[in-house]
């Protein structure tokens, strides 16, 4: 068994969390803090030379690999030039009132924004923003839509609950938050 190999693994998908030397002996129980210490200085060598792109660095115990500062000015760059494609207003709207209402139906979202949105219910789909995973129970059994826990994620909610809370004036003259008959 590779012990090095072993603990270059665990530090790097440890990601910016990184491992103490004691969370690294409780994974590899065959290994003592004297030789993972040891495992660490020569990684934290062999990672030093300037022909690598990161190092392994120890910041308050914990150890975890981190982009050399040569890396940096293209780095930035990158995040500069790679944007992930963001929401257009539509698809927004769309969330929004699956957000507050669901679970809604395609028919209910379309009486509420006046326009068709099936296209965009599949692009929100794609998205894994909503999902259809149940049928109201009226005529025609269509599908009802909710948000997803990746919808959660994006935008760094722990629940619903969390979402702001639309005062009577934002909306009195809005039909976006009317009762649906």
């Amino acid at each position: 068994m590779n012990t090095k190999a072993i603990v270059e693994g665990l530090v790097f998908i440890s990601g910016e969390e990184g491992l103490t030397i004691e969370q690294i002996a409780s994974l590899t129980e065959q290994m003592n803090y004297s030789e993972i210490e040891r495992i660490l200085n020569e990684l934290k060598e062999e990672y030093s030379d300037s022909s690598k792109g990161f190092e392994l660095a120890e910041y308050a115990n914990r150890y975890k690999f981190v982009t050399k500062e040569f890396v940096y000015p293209y780095a930035q760059k990158l995040f500069e030039e790679v944007k992930s494609p963001s929401l257009s207003p539509a698809a927004l709207e769309t969330l929004a009132i699956i957000a507050y209402k669901q679970p809604i139906t395609r028919v209910e979202i379309e009486e509420i924004r006046g326009v068709n949105c099936e296209m965009m219910l599949k692009k929100l789909q794609m998205r894994n923003l909503i999902e259809a995973k149940d049928r109201k129970d009226v005529v025609g059994k269509p599908l009802l839509y909710s948000v997803t826990d990746t919808f959660l994620d994006t935008f760094q909610l722990e629940t619903l609950k969390e979402l702001p809370e639309l005062s009577k004036k934002e909306y009195e003259n809005e039909e976006l938050f009317e009762e649906i008959k």
